[in-house]
């Protein structure tokens, strides 16, 4: 018998199993209602990105200032979503810390999205450079209200490790009907029988998200109670920083304080290393795959391209929908690492599969990828935001303190950050390949080359590197169990 297979069962042996009591369990229909919240944030992320495609093939608008007008506003998430955690994790009102922001955000985030595609026709490059770079700030801002709070209210529904899986396996699943619809956006815009241009498509579809968004996205502040949870206070807890000075000032300097100490929290930056490098390399190629499959599967036809663009991601979402479940119960039975260890190398053969199945002899072939490919993102959401709610009682261990809200938003942040890196980058990438939106299918062979090769490589290398990471982060099931005992303990 191998060494490696000897500390394998050593390490069966000794991992134990806990089993869910009933008091811990969430009742099904409230796992729906929150993953409500998720099939609004998957939408309005899937149709930012998407839609941002129109500015080049509509309005003709340079492919790397596209990449700049989605990249850029994501910037400001570095402060405004930890800011908005903060807030959350600190309101005090009679519905609760997370409620109200849910409530008024989805609203927000619903009504500017509308607004931000009813732009005028006819203008310069620069006009629609800064109108929708504006309303990008704007949206995200509203985004983040809602989003931030959702988020954090996930994590402390419940207090067990298996329990926090199968809640997030539950709104990932919901979650991903998003992208069941998404992959059509592209071809519901430019339908000829219904809109002159594929702008007009894109003011039409923003209406509708929009409303879906402000109907849907409402739910959860409607019909989920907070938990109460009373933490004793510690050597370190921030009641200590309102004794002195004014309350702005104190506030201030507590932000920037538990802001420093999660960025410390190894754990949770290893969760953020390996989420920023499936999600950076599924956003890369969610941006740039659809000229690979418009230009060199099918030698420029837009139409075609977008059919089968559509049908490859409606596969995906599918797929993702039995990953899921897959996902979950091996968590329970393995372990949420080894879980994502299995999960990420099924992805990124997945992605190597692109280089031969993508092929204008036979389009169908790139379908073929697609349920291994799933594997990524449909483990990703599923098992990380599991893991970031064993983070936050670690946390609360060390400082007497809850910061969903803050846990939530960097993580998020993290990841709005990689969709944002991966849509500038695939821009300049498009540039780089010497793609020519005016030659339509007569691009050249370095060109196609080049696209099929960034296509493939960088999200397969990407997800090997997120299983790396992954390897030495160290809350497992037994520890996870152990710092529950001590928290329940200390609060008595």
């Amino acid at each position: 018998m191998s060494v490696e297979n000897k500390n394998f069962k050593m390490l069966m042996a000794t991992t134990n199993h806990f089993d869910t009591a009933d008091c811990d369990k969430i009742p099904f229909i409230k796992k729906v209602t929150y993953g409500f919240g998720a099939i609004v944030n998957n939408m309005l992320a899937a149709a930012i990105s998407g839609m941002m495609i129109v500015l080049n093939l509509g309005l003709g608008m340079n492919p790397a200032l596209v990449g700049l007008i989605s990249a850029l506003p994501r910037l400001t998430d570095a402060l405004t979503d930890p800011l908005m955690g903060y807030i959350s994790d600190h309101t005090k009102s009679k519905w609760g810390r997370r409620r109200p922001y849910i409530f008024g955000g989805a609203i927000a985030a619903g009504v500017v999205f509308a607004l931000l595609w009813q732009a005028p026709t006819g203008q310069s490059d620069n006009f629609y450079f800064w109108f929708f770079l504006i309303g990008s700030f704007v949206f995200y801002l509203a985004y983040t209200i809602f989003a931030t709070p959702w988020v954090a209210l996930g994590y402390e529904l419940t207090p067990d490790y298996h329990e926090r899986t199968r809640l997030m396996g539950v709104q990932n699943f919901m979650g991903y009907l998003a992208y069941v619809v998404s992959p059509w956006f592209l071809w519901f815009m430019q339908y000829e029988l219904l809109f002159d241009n594929m702008l007009q498509g894109a003011s039409w579809l923003a209406i509708i998200i929009g409303t879906f968004t402000i109907c849907v996205g409402v739910l959860p502040a409607i019909f989920l109670k907070e938990p109460i949870k009373s933490i004793p206070s510690g050597p370190v807890s921030s009641n200590n920083t309102h004794q002195e000075g004014s309350q702005f000032f104190s506030s201030v300097k507590d932000f920037f304080r538990g802001f420093v100490i999660t960025l410390k929290f190894k754990p949770f930056l290893l969760l953020c290393a390996a989420t920023f490098l499936v999600f950076n390399g599924f956003m890369l190629v969610s941006s740039f795959q659809t000229y690979v499959i418009i230009y060199y599967v099918f030698g420029g036809d837009q139409a075609v391209g977008a059919e089968y663009a559509g049908w490859s991601g409606t596969l995906g979402a599918i797929s993702t929908f039995f990953v899921i479940v897959i996902v979950t119960k091996l968590s329970t039975h393995l372990g949420k690492r080894r879980a994502f260890f299995i999960a990420m190398g099924l992805s990124a053969f997945g992605y190597a599969m692109k280089w031969f199945t993508y092929t204008p002899e036979q389009p169908l072939l790139m379908l073929l990828p697609v349920p291994f490919i799933a594997f990524g993102l449909g483990s990703l959401f599923t098992l990380m935001g599991s893991m970031v709610a064993d983070v936050c009682d670690l946390d609360e261990l060390n400082t007497y303190e809850r910061r969903e809200g803050m846990f939530g938003s960097i993580f998020w942040w993290v990841v709005k950050l990689g969709m944002a890196a991966a849509l500038a980058a695939g821009g300049f990438l498009l540039n780089a390949t010497g793609f020519d939106v005016a030659l339509g299918g007569e691009q050249t062979e370095s060109t196609i080359f080049m696209m099929r090769l960034y296509d493939a490589v960088i999200p397969t290398v990407s997800s090997l590197l997120a299983i790396w990471v992954i390897k030495i982060y160290p809350i497992t099931e037994n520890k996870a169990h152990e710092i529950r005992k001590e928290l329940e303990a200390r609060r008595a």
